[in-house]
């Protein structure tokens, strides 16, 4: 088991009348992600509403700041017990048998457009053996096609940028990943967490930006940009691309100060806990899907199942 702890600082300056803000930093509650203890703190007198997405757990803060200082304080420590299997094991799964919460993460998004990748993917990948073989050599060439860069791109850049200018940083190499997974029609979403493992030299730690494809019966941890150890991901929240899963969404007049992040694992050999580390097998913090929970009844012979029908 994996113990992490975890401390995210946010720190505003508001104009007048104030701000709104949508946060995205609370760990999200997953069948292989438990929160042992969490803290939030606000140092202004205002109220919070939180909202917790049912389809994709992520959790969302609500807050109408006013004008002055906004400081954001949140802390947790997270268990982490992974779903390890055989990466040669791992099947992908044709479109008319993936479960309804599969479907969405194979059409194009804002910042993935796998539309715009079909034929490259096409000529890349199309005649790779299915399975999770192929999700990783389709990681593999986005390695060698991009160089990580801090500061090489913004908040506005796509995949399809990311591929023309040949640098970016964590952000960019998963919507790339994630526009050519779907182009052939592997789901792929993008994910939010922490950089726990990251080279100092590439700056102080951040947030962290990976992919969830979803392979076999769940969905499969991969880092495109191989900047950090994918065995201490937290979760924040998932969504089609960044757009879904900003850490703070801002309306109003508002001056940002770097984020303060710290991921820290603990290492009790003696209770069980280890420290993070790569490893060849395939990594999932997801539960098993079972899309029969979805599925409609069959109809029964002479019944087309519309209640209009005379």
């Amino acid at each position: 088991m994996i113990r992490m702890d975890l401390r995210v600082e946010l720190d505003y300056e508001i104009a007048p009348p104030g701000a709104d803000f949508i946060f995205n930093i609370q760990v999200a509650r997953t069948p292989r992600q438990t929160i042992i203890a969490e803290r939030l703190t606000l140092n202004q007198p205002v109220a919070q509403r939180v909202h917790t997405d049912l389809a994709n757990a992520n959790r969302y803060l609500y807050v109408h700041a006013l004008p002055g200082e906004l400081k954001l304080v949140y802390s947790a420590t997270v268990d982490l017990a992974h779903h390890f299997a055989d990466p040669a094991e791992i099947a992908e799964i044709p479109v008319c048998d993936l479960p309804p919460d599969a479907i969405g993460y194979i059409y194009p998004s804002r910042y993935c457009q796998s539309d715009l990748l079909t034929k490259l993917a096409s000529a890349e990948f199309g005649n790779l053996l299915r399975g999770y073989g192929r999700v990783q050599a389709i990681q593999s060439w986005v390695q060698s096609q991009v160089k990580f860069t801090s500061n090489s791109s913004n908040s506005n850049t796509s995949a399809i940028e990311t591929l023309a200018q040949h640098v970016g940083v964590c952000r960019d190499f998963a919507h790339l990943m994630i526009a050519l997974c779907r182009a052939v029609n592997i789901p792929a979403r993008f994910a939010s967490g922490t950089d726990y493992g990251a080279d100092p030299a590439l700056g102080l730690p951040d947030f962290q930006a990976y992919v969830e494809v979803f392979l076999g019966d769940r969905r499969y941890i991969f880092d495109p940009s191989g900047t950090a150890i994918p065995m201490g991901f937290v979760r924040f929240g998932t969504g089609r691309d960044a757009a879904d899963v900003s850490f703070a969404t801002i309306f109003g007049s508002v001056r940002s100060r770097a984020p303060v992040i710290r991921a820290v694992a603990v290492n009790d050999q003696a209770r069980g806990m280890v420290l993070p580390s790569l490893c060849h097998a395939a990594l999932s913090t997801d539960g098993v899907r079972d899309d029969a929970l979805f599925r409609e009844p069959v109809s029964s012979p002479g019944n087309t199942g519309d209640s209009n029908t005379r």
